[in-house]
């Protein structure tokens, strides 16, 4: 259950989020265009990111460069 410490996880690295324009989420109530965030995991597809919640939500790379 390695995702349970993934809030405390070191940071992989930063990255800052271009659009939040999906067409099947709402993603613009938790990312802020323009904003750097903490990258805690990485896969393939997705980023984990510590969100403006202040959780570790998971997105589309695309949202990111």
């Amino acid at each position: 259950m390695r995702h349970l410490n993934w809030k405390e996880a070191p940071t992989i690295k930063k990255v800052t989020c271009t659009n939040t324009e999906a067409e099947k989420f709402l993603v613009s109530n938790v990312l802020t265009v323009g904003k750097e965030y903490e990258v805690k995991n990485e896969t393939e597809e997705f980023l984990f990111i510590i969100d403006n919640t202040g959780n570790v939500g998971g997105f589309y790379k695309n949202y990111f460069e």
